[in-house]
């Protein structure tokens, strides 16, 4: 029996699948969304590395060991550092410092030293626990896991964890013997930003440990030498010195600001020309609109508001043709999802487009349906403030067309002082991450302007910040032929993981591959995993059982080819 088939053996053997089931299940019962309060984020930290370590507490005896490594608050000053959004309170708008954010909490490695050799490499793994909100606990049904986390990113840390107790098992067998130094990251904060992995790409001590890296992240197993980037923007509105003029809203003017940066997203894409990129994945997402959302990466899949000043009868009747026009125009542009069939429910991706119901003498509620998920799968999925800006547009230009007194409010929200819109750009090398963010805000700022004109107000009555204080990745393309990647390729290929004929190509998303590409551009960081991206940040998180052995299977084999413990045995 050749190795490959041996680590696939152990893959299928019910009592190892049953127990990294089991700390899939466990690692996911944990709740580990961004809190305000850091004490909570450092005991749910501390739980779940608590869970890894018990996993493999007799992996690889007398060659491995743990080490808590504490996020340095140093990394303030660097460029990657992303800003404590998280820890910001209505009692406490600034939030709280590096120093007490990250006293007492730490990154968790683990750390095999293996007989040094030339014939390989010292390598890394790396993996992230923080997962992204809303939190829903995890269940299983047959071969599919559902939970918040269960793919992004706690899928992948299961797998690794998986691979280190398959290696143990071939040493203990005397199948191989291990080479060189292996280093698994599980680390904080990737959702947030980064920060956990900065510390660790910035600490020059640990980097004598490896001299390649594996980041594990939503991947749908294939391998990737490239990652897109991405800025997570924050457009603040506000009337200039608190004067609102009775002809013109901020809710209506944000519409056309996401407007005009859908319009200028497709533009950096038609300009994204990279043979690593062919696909072109450059998405525009907007994340949350006032209330309605829960991240500046997840796709918002409602967002609710009334129309008020609407008659009955012929009036009512325009105007639902205005929002029938608006969907239309949508629709032509982005593609109805209500004709989808979601592969992994079976369901339509959005049951309904609209419900619209009258709710008071002159007032229609409308609320628009999307579709759940990661900014990455953009084009799978179905944007409701996207979809809620065309509707937005067609109603503003029947209000001028007939002169009429028509406004709009989101449900339950006072839009009339400032109102906030959150979202995601992703981009390829092709560029610059400045060029970027500054052609977004000024979309963001002609969309506003243009509003402003045709309503006849000041050009300069809305005072309004497009920021990217939150994450900002850079895009970064590695050696798609480099030996990492040949391991890698090789380990996929016999283990069933990838098909011979499988294109390479960049990542559609952007992780904490880019902190290590960007601080060590000769280094290989590959970046491969288990889960759908579609899956990820959706309101259904799901894993598919076989494609987490065949993740597991492959980070094993990798490892073995990597260090030079085992030949390669696939070209």
């Amino acid at each position: 029996m050749d190795l490959a088939a041996k680590v696939n053996a152990i893959c299928a053997d019910p009592a190892y699948q049953e127990e990294l089931i089991s700390l899939l299940l466990d690692m996911t019962a944990v709740e580990t969304t961004p809190n305000p309060d850091v004490a909570i984020m450092r005991d749910r930290e501390a739980q779940v590395f608590q869970r890894i370590r018990t996993y493999l507490k007799d992996c690889l005896p007398g060659q491995s060991r743990f080490e808590d490594r504490a996020v340095s608050p140093e990394i303030q000053h660097h460029p990657a550092y992303s800003l404590l959004h998280f820890t910001k309170t209505e009692s406490r708008p600034d939030g709280l410092p590096s120093e007490e954010v990250y006293d007492g909490r730490f990154n968790l490695l683990h750390c095999i030293d293996g007989e040094p050799s030339g014939g390989g490499r010292n390598m890394a793994f790396n993996a992230h626990i923080d997962v992204v909100l809303p939190y829903f606990p995890p269940r299983r049904n047959g071969e599919k896991l559902f939970g918040r986390g269960i793919v992004d990113d706690k899928g992948n840390i299961a797998a690794i964890c998986g691979a280190l107790k398959i290696v143990d098992a071939l040493v203990r067998g005397g199948d191989v013997q291990l080479k060189n130094k292996i280093t698994s990251m599980f680390v904080v904060e990737e959702e947030t930003g980064g920060n956990g992995s900065l510390s660790l790409a910035l600490d020059r001590e640990l980097k004598k440990r490896y001299d390649s890296i594996l980041v594990m992240d939503v991947c749908s197993n294939r391998i990737h030498p490239a990652n897109r980037g991405a800025v997570w923007f924050m457009a603040d509105s506000a009337w200039k010195n608190g004067n609102a003029p009775r002809n013109a809203s901020l809710l209506e003017a944000t519409a056309y600001g996401v407007l005009a940066m859908q319009r200028e997203g497709e533009a950096i894409k038609e300009e994204s020309v990279h043979p690593l990129f062919p696909h072109r994945p450059v998405q525009t997402c907007n994340g949350i609109l006032g209330p309605f959302g829960n991240h500046p990466s997840g796709i918002c899949g409602l967002v609710v508001f009334t129309v008020n000043g609407v008659r009955e009868g012929e009036m009512e009747a325009a105007v639902r043709g205005a929002i029938d026009a608006g969907l239309a125009e949508y629709i032509e542009t982005y593609g109805d999802k209500t004709q989808v069939t979601d592969p992994a429910t079976g369901a339509k991706k959005v049951d309904h487009h609209l419900d619209i119901e009258r709710t008071g003498e002159a007032t229609l509620r409308v609320a628009v349906h999307g579709s759940t998920g990661h900014m990455g799968a953009i084009l799978e999925n179905d944007a409701a403030i996207t979809k809620w800006a065309y509707l937005m547009r067609a109603m503003i230009d029947l209000r001028r067309e007939r002169e009429w007194v028509l406004c709009f409010e989101l449900e339950d929200f006072d839009s009339s002082e400032r109102l906030v819109l959150e979202g995601g750009q992703g981009f390829l090398p092709t560029h610059p991450i400045e060029a970027v963010q500054e052609r977004m805000a000024a979309s963001f700022d002609r969309g506003v302007k243009g509003y402003l004109a045709q309503a006849g107000t000041p050009a300069d009555a809305i005072e309004f910040d497009v920021t990217y204080n939150k994450l900002h990745n850079a895009a970064f393309d590695g050696d798609a032929d480099s030996p990492s990647m040949k391991n890698a390729l090789a380990a996929g290929l016999a283990v069933g993981m990838i098909e011979p004929d499988m294109p390479v190509r960049g990542w559609d998303v952007s992780c904490d591959s880019r902190l290590f590409a960007s601080e060590y551009p000769e280094m290989p960081v590959i970046t491969s995993g288990v889960g759908d991206l579609a899956a990820a940040h959706s309101d259904d998180e799901h894993l598919f059982l076989p494609d987490l052995w065949k993740a597991t299977a492959f980070c094993a084999l990798y490892l073995l080819h990597e260090t030079g413990s085992a030949e390669r045995t696939v070209p």
